[in-house]
């Protein structure tokens, strides 16, 4: 009997692998994502499971960068890819090579969490939102030069209000390189001399090709865009991420144009409204004016200046003959005041004692009043105050 061949382990590894690689060229596999990470060369990995099972997945650099949506932990999918043996660990993988999420279009799912991310950081925001001036100058349309949107909006503006310029600023709309060649002109528009608005957009589509509009770097233009921003994509059932961020939402291109420029029409009615009632208030007012002019010449004090002079005059001449009486009055009533406190104090006057023989002794030089001779001692000398003259004493006993 034979002996069975001896393989190393690179032989069976190699068997292995092109067995598996050869068996398994393209499958499509759904599980739940777990285990992502993503590695500074771009490139993710990950790990595809059941309820019972798991298979180690890659998607290398260069598929990551086209996915529309990002990819995380918990996130259904359906991966599609080649198997592939990694010869140096011994392991299988399954090489994703596209990759949609599970329930749901990656568009859809792309637009959901752009939507969730910019929201989040405000880009959404109404108190953000400009408005867009009335009567503007200058405006400028972002837009494919060649699409019947264009043109849409041309027609409409030119009809409703010719004083204003328009300069076509050509971008694509769709395809590769659409979202960056928006986001350019957005970013670069302010340098057009006296451009006050900007319209962007297109015409209607699939989501695929309106997805330009739903790009980040689109929205992002948008949000830094130093003039007003009018979003205008699609048809009325299209919203897009430029819709949301932009400064006014248009339904379609031909609404955005009438939404950025009055009517003519509208503007001279409203004029003509405004000069009839400038002229009910100018005449209303005159006649109010002519009212109080009326009323202030029928006065009296216009009418007989003189009279009021007149008047005032009498009664100056009152008020000098009332204060002249007050003064009077008042005057002699201080003096019977006067003559009844004179009287007072001529009654206390000490002169008065005097003249009824009475006399005032005080010691020499201190002036002190003597009241009892207990106050002076032999030899102290005296001054007696008399009714008439004075007397100069010494003190010769006292007791």
């Amino acid at each position: 009997m034979a002996a069975p061949p001896v393989l190393t382990v690179s032989q069976l590894t190699r068997q292995i692998k092109d067995a598996v690689e050869g068996n398994f060229p393209l499958c499509w596999v759904v599980g739940e994502i777990t285990n992502c990470t993503r590695a500074g060369s771009g490139h993710y990995y990950l790990t595809l499971k059941d309820d019972t099972a798991q298979i180690r997945a890659v998607i290398w650099k260069n598929t990551a960068s086209r996915l529309k949506f990002a990819i995380h932990d918990g996130l259904e999918v359906v991966a599609a890819g080649p198997v592939e043996v990694y010869e140096a660990r011994g392991t299988y993988q399954l090489v994703v090579e596209q990759l949609m999420p599970q329930g749901l279009g990656a568009l859809e799912l792309a637009f959901r969490q752009l939507c969730e991310k910019l929201q989040a950081e405000g880009l959404f925001a109404p108190e953000r939102k400009r408005p867009i001036p009335r009567f503007p100058r200058r405006i400028a349309l972002i837009t494919s030069p060649t699409g019947a949107a264009v043109r849409d909006m041309l027609q409409v503006i030119t009809r409703r209000w010719q004083a204003v310029d328009i300069v076509v600023v050509p971008v694509a709309v769709q395809g590769d390189g659409a979202a960056a060649q928006i986001a350019h002109a957005l970013r670069n528009v302010h340098k057009l001399p006296g451009v006050d608005v900007v319209i962007t957009g297109r015409g209607g589509g699939s989501l695929e090709d309106l997805w330009a509009f739903n790009e980040e770097v689109v929205a992002r233009a948008i949000y830094d865009c130093r003039i007003p921003v009018v979003s205008a994509v699609g048809h009325e059932i299209d919203v897009t991420v430029a819709d949301l961020v932009a400064d006014v939402r248009a339904l379609t291109p031909s609404e955005a144009a009438e939404l950025v420029v009055p009517h003519r029409d509208a503007v001279e009615a409203e004029l003509t409204k405004l000069q009839q009632h400038l002229s009910k208030a100018l005449v209303s007012q005159a006649a109010a004016a002519r009212s109080r002019l009326d009323a202030l010449a029928s006065r009296r004090v216009l009418t007989r200046p003189a009279e009021r002079l007149h008047d005032l005059a009498r009664a100056v001449d009152d008020l000098e003959l009332r204060a002249r009486r007050a003064m009077s009055h008042r005057l002699a009533m201080i003096r019977q005041q006067l003559q009844a406190m004179a009287g007072q104090l001529e009654a206390l006057s000490p002169l008065k004692v005097l003249e009824r023989g009475y006399s005032v002794t005080r010691r020499v030089p201190s002036g002190e009043v003597i009241h009892s001779a207990a106050q002076v001692q032999v030899g102290d000398q005296l001054e007696t105050l008399l009714q008439a003259g004075r007397i100069v004493s010494r003190v010769e006993s006292g007791a």
